[in-house]
Order: C-alpha cells, then structure tokens, then sequence
C-alpha cells in the first residue's frame, strides 16, 4: 500500500487581529494567501503562538520557517531615539517574538523565508536599520506592483528562476543600513532594497520586501519562492 508523502512542517509566526469578521474577539491570524501558497508547495503551514520563552525548543519540531508582513517594529528596536507619526501597529510581544525566531532560525541553518515586515525583522536581528518612512505617499510602496531587479548567482534568482519580477508591494519603510553578513539581492528602480540574503550561511534563507503571495496562484515566479522554502525544508529533514 503507498503512503502519502508526509508535508515538510513549516512553522507561521501569526499575527495578532484586534477584529476579523468570523469570530467574536481578538485573533491571531495568517494571510489565506501565504497559506495556500505554503499548502501548494507541498508543506504543511502551521500558525505558532508569539511567545517568549524557549523559541528554539518549540522550531525546533519544524522543518521550516515563513516570516510573514504585519505591523511596524519599534524604532528602538534599531536603535531610534524618535517614531514617525506612520509607524502603525507595534507590539512588543510581536516584534520579541520575529526577532527571535530569525536569530534562531538562521542559527540553526532552519530554512527561512522572510517575507515584508520578515525581511525587516532579519535586518533588525542582525543589527541593522529601518527608514521609518519613504517619504509620504508619493514615495512609499503601497497598494504597488513594479519591478524588481534581481542579482543573479543568488538564492532568489534560483528560486524565482528570473533575473527581474513584478512585485506587489504593500511598505512605507525600508531598509537603511543593512544588517552583519546580510548582501543585498534585489532593488527596485528607486534604490529600494527589495531582498537580501546571507550569503555563506548553513542552511537556506532568502528575504523579500514584497509580498509574493499576492500574485503567486498566477506568478509562476513568485510561486517559486515557495516550493524552494519546502524543497529545502524537505531535503533538512
């Protein structure tokens, strides 16, 4: 009798709702998206509870990590002794949690696509830096699809299979300094860092500031990034 191929678990840091129209009280949620896309790749995407303590003991069951987008990290966080009045959505326990499970995750070689606010929290956890805002409206990159130049020879190239992408972009910050170790992958016509990775680092790790979900059910490029974060999950096993 054949078996069922068993999913590659990959662990979902969720993020916290204060409303969301099928239940009564406050959530903790995943964009369906990011899910099916996960789901679609062959893995088996899991929500994980923020919370301190023990972090790599609970990756530690996993056999990979999606840091997905959500909320502002504290400008102290990077150092920041001011907060822009559009920094929006920051919580401690949130921004505690990402944190520590990039550390953990890239410590351990535990296979790891960041995605928006996940690359962001990448460069915070490896000492980098945050423009709080791009410079209004005009600037940012919200409710925006544009394209992105990627440096060939990296992971991203691999698991996008191109060399240029159109990106759906929802940030109103960016990176400034980036973090120990971390080279910059891809930009967009404005300069914006668009990915980065760790190049030499054990294990697998690619980060986007765009949210490749959004396109990847059509985008067989943007799809890729997906079956590459589950292929590497698969073969750590």
């Amino acid at each position: 009798m054949s078996r069922t191929p068993v999913r590659p678990l990959i662990a979902v840091p969720a993020r916290f709702s204060a409303t969301t129209s099928a239940l009564r009280y406050a959530a903790e949620v995943n964009a369906r998206a990011l899910i099916e896309a996960v789901w679609r790749a062959g893995g088996e995407p899991a929500s994980i509870h923020p919370a301190s303590g023990d972090v790599a003991g609970r990756l530690a069951r996993f056999d990979g990590v999606l840091l997905p987008g959500g909320g502002d990290l504290a400008p102290h966080r990077y150092g920041a002794t001011d907060t822009h009045e559009s920094v929006y959505d920051v919580d401690d326990l949130q921004d505690d949690f990402d944190i520590e499970v990039a550390r953990q995750a890239i410590g351990s070689g535990l296979p790891l696509l960041a995605v928006c606010r996940g690359l962001q929290v990448v460069n915070v956890a490896l000492g980098g830096t945050l423009e709080q805002d791009m410079g209004g409206p005009e600037r940012e990159h919200r409710h925006v699809v544009h394209p992105v130049a990627i440096q060939p020879g990296t992971l991203l190239e691999q698991a996008t299979g191109a060399q240029k992408v159109e990106a759906s972009c929802y940030h109103h910050q960016r990176v400034h300094r980036a973090g120990v170790g971390l080279a910059v992958t891809a930009r967009a016509a404005d300069g914006t860092v668009e990915g980065l990775e760790l190049p030499g680092v054990h294990g697998w790790f690619t980060a986007v500031q765009w949210h490749p979900e959004d396109t990847a059910h059509e985008d067989p490029a943007q799809q890729g990034l997906f079956d590459a974060l589950v292929r590497a999950a698969h073969h750590g096993r």
